[in-house]
């Protein structure tokens, strides 16, 4: 249940809404599950970010990610018994249960790539504004110029 109300900022802002649905997604989860597995999320440069994610005793085969639209998800499925698995456990400390997890991605967040090194999954994005969207510079011009007259014309 949410303990604050965000109705004020509906009022006062617009093209937002979607900022706000994420706002009532993370506060409606209940926890349970959450922790699994452990995850980082870096910022390696300004345009740059990296979720590391710790995915010990899973090959590349018993993982997924897929990226669609804005949100990134990543899923692990232990395959069925290997011949590894020769002696009897007796204590599983390292969990192997399925797992699928959701980030969003903000506007103009790509996927670079993932590579899986020592059971952690590092997968890369990037932010790349378009060039309509990068800050750029207006002449301030001296009102020298030639105005024309509606009426004349």
């Amino acid at each position: 249940m949410r303990t604050f109300d965000l109705t004020p900022l509906y009022r006062s802002t617009v093209g937002f809404d979607r900022i706000f649905n994420l706002l009532d997604q993370m506060s409606g989860v209940d926890g349970a599950g959450q922790g699994y597995p452990p995850y980082n999320i870096e910022r390696t440069s300004e345009n740059d970010y990296r979720i590391s994610v710790a995915v010990a005793g899973f090959s590349e085969a018993d993982l997924s990610i897929e990226a669609k639209e804005n949100t990134l998800t990543i899923r692990g499925e232990k395959q069925s018994a290997t011949e590894e698995e020769k002696g009897e456990v007796l204590h599983q400390g390292i969990a192997a249960r399925a797992f699928e997890r959701v980030f969003q991605l903000a506007d103009h967040v790509e996927v670079r790539g993932a590579k899986l090194e020592h059971g952690l999954l590092h997968v890369d994005l990037v932010r790349e504004l378009p060039e309509a969207m990068k800050p750029r510079q207006i002449k301030i011009g001296n009102g020298a110029g030639k105005v024309i007259d509606a009426k004349a014309a």
